[in-house]
């Protein structure tokens, strides 16, 4: 009385629930996929089992930490949806992130607002100096003893 579509188990027990390595690492990233992509990759003749749990933990990281900081950035801007203008803002005020992506381009993303502040106007003596100069202080030097 086999039930059909056993697949070699008897009388039909339940199928037990799969555990994927990212479910053992408590990731939400792929590791097997990694892991296939490493191996297809040749970035090596062999590829341990710790690495593709490793780069997965890695991935997952950054992309958690732009994310959050270009949430921060649609905040900001009172949108409650990341477009990649917020990502941009999120990576270049970022001293760490900026470093890493230093030579990327973020499509749509805009250019990072920054002046030179050699192209500023100069500020005008009036507006600095408030209060006149005396005259009796400017004209003499202190006496020596």
């Amino acid at each position: 009385m086999d039930k059909k579509g056993a697949g070699g188990r008897k009388g039909g027990e339940p199928r037990k629930k799969s555990v994927t390595r990212s479910i053992r690492a408590g990731l939400q990233f792929p590791v097997g996929r990694i892991g296939r992509y490493l191996k297809k990759g040749r970035y090596a003749q062999r590829v341990g089992t710790g690495a593709p749990v490793y780069l997965a933990a890695v991935l997952e990281y950054l992309a958690a930490e732009v994310l959050e900081l270009a949430g921060n950035a649609a905040r900001d801007n009172k949108k409650n949806r990341i477009i990649p203008r917020h990502v941009l803002l999120a990576v270049r005020n970022d001293e760490e992130l900026g470093k890493l992506l230093n030579g990327v381009t973020i499509a749509h993303g805009g250019v990072f607002p920054n002046i030179n502040p050699i192209l500023l106007p100069k500020k005008t003596e009036k507006a600095v100096s408030k209060e006149p100069k005396s005259p009796k202080k400017a004209g003499k030097s202190p006496k020596k003893a």
